[in-house]
């Protein structure tokens, strides 16, 4: 598999300038638990000198809290007041031109997908479930596992999430699913072939239901360094009102979907005044949410990629992966899947944004429409 490095989804700036080799070795475990790092060349020093240094950095990554907010809409009125246009919605079909509804191409995708074998990767929130205020309220609907079950009876299915591989298991509550958590760091999937399984951080396993599985966990080194920084983001932003700290494992999330705007600056502040004391994790931002990551060649799409090998259908011509999720980290997927030219990207989007998706959909009722979809377009073609 291709470890060349890929950080599609954006990377909250540094302020020391990142030598490309540092991310392009084949060894994707920079530096152990301990702050020592096992290759000095992969280290990002960070000066700490300068306090205006710090300044620029936390209003860098305030002006990228705000461009993951949604623009309020704009309404047009005629002269008697009465509305007119919606302007968001006129974009919005605008920008369907280019990236057009998975729904409404159905039968252009399908007469694409006839004689393939589909294989499905989702994302969680914001694509299964709806993006909510308190993200350990963030369900999945009845209907949706109804549909996600259905799914993974006719096409091998994974869902691939920042969230932890155990949380998000506790959201979907369905066995007949592969599970990738931290954003692919964290991998239960199908035992792999006897010639790949000698991967260091590839280890056989078993699941709830005694059936063995294969556990990839490419950044089980920084497991310690993890912990450490959740416990320091739980102290340092405890101050601030409904800031929500939560542990995805091999990733830290600061959810600030309820912190009053004005708050935001402190929120980026205290954050920035914890990882400048690691320059082993790098911080990208979602949907109101901060992630604190490993400095590592690993993202969704290498996970995609290790998940289709796993299953033996990467060198398979027929076989057609698709993915389906709304979030910026959900661009490494939709962008190897692209650059390979071997499957499709679905954003799930109620405003217009650029992506390497090739189909949208607006939400997740969309999301479970297409689900049903694919399942009947199955089943009669299989008549």
């Amino acid at each position: 598999m291709d470890l060349k490095s890929n950080h599609a989804s954006p990377v909250l700036p540094e302020t020391s300038p990142m030598n490309k080799s540092r991310l392009g070795r084949a060894n994707f475990l920079p530096c152990s638990a301990s702050s020592s790092p096992l290759s000095p060349g992969l280290n990002l020093t960070i000066p700490r000198k300068n306090g205006i240094l710090d300044d620029i950095r936390s209003a860098a990554w305030v002006d990228a809290m705000k461009s993951s907010s949604p623009p309020p809409k704009m309404i047009t009125k005629d002269i008697n007041n009465d509305v007119v246009a919606d302007e968001a919605d006129v974009a919005y079909q605008t920008w369907m031109l280019k990236y057009p509804s998975a729904l409404l191409s159905f039968e252009q995708f399908a007469n694409y997908a006839k004689g393939k074998r589909i294989v499905l990767f989702l994302d969680y929130d914001g694509t299964l479930s709806p993006i909510v205020e308190n993200p350990d309220r963030a369900y999945m609907s009845e209907s949706m596992r109804a549909a996600v079950r259905k799914a993974a009876k006719c096409f091998p299915t994974a869902i691939i999430s920042g969230r932890s591989r155990d949380k998000v298991f506790e959201f979907v509550g369905l066995t007949e699913l592969y599970y990738a958590g931290s954003h692919g760091m964290d991998i239960m999937g199908p035992v792999r072939p006897s010639s790949t399984d000698d991967h260091p951080n590839s280890i056989r396993s078993t699941d709830k239901q005694g059936k063995e599985v294969n556990l990839f966990q490419p950044a089980s080194e920084f497991l310690t360094m993890i912990a450490k920084v959740f416990a320091s983001l739980v102290e340092t932003t405890e101050e601030i009102d409904s800031v929500k700290v939560e542990n995805n494992k091999f990733c830290v999330s600061v959810h600030y979907r309820k912190v009053d705007e004005k708050n935001w600056k402190e929120v980026a502040a205290r954050v920035n005044g914890i990882l400048k004391k690691y320059p082993q994790l790098r911080l990208t931002h979602g949907r109101k949410v901060l992630e604190v990551r490993p400095v590592i060649n690993w993202d969704k799409g290498k996970a995609v990629m290790f998940l289709l090998e796993s299953l033996g259908l990467s060198k398979c011509e027929d076989v057609l992966p698709i993915y389906i999720g709304d979030d910026r980290t959900d661009e490494d997927a939709f962008k190897v899947l692209r650059e390979e030219n071997r499957g499709h990207g679905i954003l799930v989007s109620s405003v217009p944004k650029e992506s390497s998706a090739y189909y949208s959909l607006r939400d997740p009722s969309e999301v479970m429409e297409f689900l049903n979809s694919l399942v009947i377009w199955k089943k009669s073609s299989a008549l």
